[in-house]
């Protein structure tokens, strides 16, 4: 099995709030994320605004939270030992933080504390004059040529994830994105669309990003992990250099499509998506038709995933 983490969009107020209510255990990380980051990010999840959840430094480690939730459940009310029936963790952007955590590599208080500082750099990273925009419909390698000619010296557009047959993200100067858009519109792209977000994510205008994101690490205790990660920047399984992999993905792309064929000749059957939404699994679907996909988003889904699974 590939257990897999959502990334940042996945968001929604009151996720995970039967699990929290149904377990103790679901409590019990709620409670230290909370207190890890001296901040009551359990009473935002539940009863805040879609407005203050989406703020980067509030959305990661809410999401983490979230499907961190699940994973103990798995583990210490059913039984479900997740690093035994794993071949491979990997999460999207964020979610790969959530994925070395499920891993045994980070604690769950370092987790939140360093998504806490990502979020916060990658906020004040590039304040204005970024933008993201999603491609639909066109293969890989002709987003390629359209972002190499939306680029120049003043403006630069980069593929920010490569989500899975058909979507592509891009990034960077607000312009060459809007340039992008129009080239890849022109080139019958089924849809083109910019996106809203508060940054230009995965691109190099993320670099002031990177040196607050590197001490946090520096600080930060790594194990060994129970089972392989698929990195986002390597797409491939990775069992050491977790800081370089995770510095390096502030400002290349997510390499989700390559990760997922990666797993699939692997030998991995089955991918499971633990936390909020189903985004991953729809863009599984799309790169990878035959793999057996399970989303385990609420305590019916984990209920019945584990009794499946048991």
């Amino acid at each position: 099995m590939l257990f897999m983490f959502p990334g940042q969009g996945s968001q929604k107020i009151g996720m995970g709030r039967d699990i929290y209510d149904a377990f103790q255990t679901a409590r019990d990380v709620f409670h230290e994320v909370d207190e890890a980051i001296s901040f009551k990010l359990s009473d935002l999840i539940f009863n805040g605004t879609e407005e203050e959840l989406k703020a980067t430094e509030n959305a990661q480690p809410a999401l983490m939270t979230v499907s961190m939730a699940f994973a103990e459940c798995l583990k210490k009310e059913y039984g479900f030992n997740l690093s035994e029936k794993a071949k491979f963790f990997a999460g999207h952007s964020l979610g790969e933080y959530t994925a070395l955590c499920a891993a045994g590599v980070l604690s769950l208080s370092d987790t939140a504390k360093i998504l806490r500082i990502r979020g916060k750099a990658m906020a004040e990273a590039c304040p204005s004059g970024g933008a993201m925009a999603a491609i639909i419909g066109l293969p890989y390698e002709t987003v390629e040529e359209i972002v190499n000619e939306a680029s120049s010296a003043e403006a630069i557009v980069k593929i920010a994830n490569d989500n899975s047959v058909g979507q592509v993200v891009v990034s960077g100067h607000e312009n060459a994105v809007k340039l992008a858009v129009e080239k890849a519109t022109a080139a019958k792209a089924k849809m083109a669309v910019m996106l809203e977000v508060s940054g230009p994510f995965h691109s190099p205008l993320m670099e002031k990003a990177v040196k607050p994101l590197a001490e946090a690490l520096s600080n930060i205790k790594f194990f060994e992990p129970v089972k392989p990660i698929i990195a986002n920047v390597t797409a491939k399984d990775e069992t050491s250099n977790f800081k370089e992999l995770l510095v390096k993905q502030i400002t290349n792309r997510v390499r989700w499509r390559e990760s997922i064929l990666f797993a699939e000749s692997a030998g991995v059957s089955k991918c499971v998506e633990i936390g909020s939404g189903r985004v991953l699994t729809g863009l599984v679907k799309r790169t990878a038709s035959n793999l057996a996909l399970v989303n385990i988003h609420s305590t019916e889904s984990l209920e019945s995933f584990a009794k499946e699974n048991a």
